[in-house]
């Protein structure tokens, strides 16, 4: 497996070796077309030169053809000129005549409409001008060798391909040492992190710059380093919690027992002993049960079904189920505002976690209420239900109230008044985290309300 400063020296070498390539393609292109526009330039140049002395001198002898080698310092390889008439379809003069068949394959592709006429043909370079006169139309035909360009290109192409394998050479070097510069705040950041797990947690990983992209990975892993410190404290709160509530009633029924078989004892005194470790067990029970619902919801909170729940019937559903189990209990529903589009009151949820929700509500606000009453109201507005709970209870302390959804956490002010393991409004902040709703908590003198939000499924 190649590591990350490999992957990254590999895509920085190919990288800049490809826009070096693209560049030396393109100043070797546009040399080789500079050199053959300024060869075709020296072919007209010596055609011009050419139908000047001959047709100013009208003669075409020996000294016609020194003046045509003196009038270009620099020879040209294999150079040939002829001069073809139109008229009498013959070639008048030609300073190599035992070449003179190279040119005349290129008569029948000679347009007299045109001035000028250019070709590439193998190694050779050839360049015709059309003249005029009285004697009718003439054409000049220059062909030679660029030699010095080849030489020039050639030159160019070496020299193009030993800087570029110096430069891959130095762009591996430099890439390499770039990708461990540019890694080295990640082996800081793996120390770090290799040195808080599992000595002292509430240590953090440092980095010097938090605006870049390593910063931002460093506060992203601190806030899962925070969730990871309340879940391992929330864990051990939960475990001692959990050990603490299940050793009182088993502590209670075993001394029970043990009392009872001491010696023998009355009927009356069974049945008491009976009925004691009926509700004791009926409080182990309770308590388990709400343990594996929290257990539940916060384990399979990715794999519940999702339905569509209509609300209001859920809370009248849930009333009859508490009443039928705690005849005592005074539940008052008050649908106010109550929409005229059904949707209004549909959300997208899982019904018997919402209905866990709204039982550990209601039975929370009639438990602490002295006359066991809960007030309910339903509302529906702009695609958002709420639901508030209110009860006369003994007002929760302010110092309380942001603790009150954590598991096994009581009030000093409720844990005296009524029975209970502080784990029903731990199951309610869950199902309601579920449900991307939201949850809040008023407590006055008058009494303690508490609001629930959710979605509708009906547009806003």
């Amino acid at each position: 497996m190649i590591n990350i400063r490999t992957r990254l020296t590999y895509q920085f070498v190919l990288l800049v070796t490809l826009v070096l390539l693209l560049f030396s393609l393109g100043v070797y292109f546009f040399s080789r077309l500079y050199l053959e526009k300024r060869f075709y330039k020296r072919l007209q140049d010596r055609a011009i030169t050419t139908t000047t002395l001959l047709f100013d001198l009208q003669q075409t002898d020996s000294t016609v053809l020194r003046l045509i080698d003196a009038a270009d310092k620099e020879p040209l390889l294999n150079e040939n000129i002829s001069v073809y008439n139109e008229k009498t379809k013959q070639v008048l003069f030609s300073t190599n005549p035992a070449n003179a068949q190279f040119h005349e394959q290129f008569i029948p592709q000679l347009d007299s409409t045109a001035q000028s006429w250019y070709k590439h043909k193998n190694e050779y370079q050839v360049v015709a001008i059309h003249l005029t006169s009285r004697g009718g139309g003439n054409w000049v035909i220059v062909s030679g060798i660029d030699q010095a360009g080849r030489e020039a290109l050639d030159d160019l192409k070496k020299i193009l391909i030993v800087m570029i394998l110096v430069a891959i050479l130095l762009l591996g070097i430099s890439g390499w040492l770039f990708a461990d510069r540019a890694l080295a705040p990640m082996s800081g950041i793996i120390q770090q992190v290799n040195a808080i797990f599992p000595a002292n947690v509430e240590k953090r990983v440092e980095h010097p710059n938090r605006s870049d992209e390593i910063g931002l990975l460093v506060n992203t892993f601190n806030q899962l380093l925070d969730r990871i410190e309340q879940a391992l404290n929330t864990q051990k709160m939960f475990i001692a919690n959990v050990s603490h509530e299940l050793k009182n009633p088993l502590t209670k029924i075993n001394s029970q027992i043990d009392v009872a078989l001491i010696q023998k004892r009355s009927q009356e005194v069974y049945e008491r002993t009976l009925q004691s470790l009926q509700e004791d067990t009926r409080t182990l029970s309770h308590l388990t049960n709400a343990l594996l619902e929290l257990a539940n919801t916060a384990v399979q909170s990715n794999t519940r079904v999702l339905e569509p729940v209509r609300m209001d019937e859920l809370l009248w559903e849930t009333k009859t189920q508490l009443q039928k189990w705690q005849e005592e209990y005074q539940i008052q529903l008050d649908f106010a505002d109550f929409p005229d589009d059904e949707e209004d009151l549909i959300i997208q949820g899982n019904r018997p976690s919402l209905q866990v929700l709204l039982m550990n509500l209601i039975d929370n606000a009639c438990k602490f209420s002295p006359t066991k009453t809960a007030v309910v109201t339903f509302r529906s507005r702009r695609g958002k239900l709420t639901i508030t709970v209110f009860n006369e209870g003994t007002q929760i302390r302010p110092a309380d109230l942001p603790h009150i959804f954590q598991p096994f956490f009581r009030s000093n002010s409720t844990a005296q008044s009524s029975k209970g393991h502080g784990v029903g409004l731990a199951i309610v902040a869950q199902v309601t985290q579920l449900h991307q709703g939201d949850i809040t908590v008023r407590s006055t003198p008058e009494g303690t309300t508490f609001t629930l939000t959710l979605s509708s499924i009906a547009p806003f």
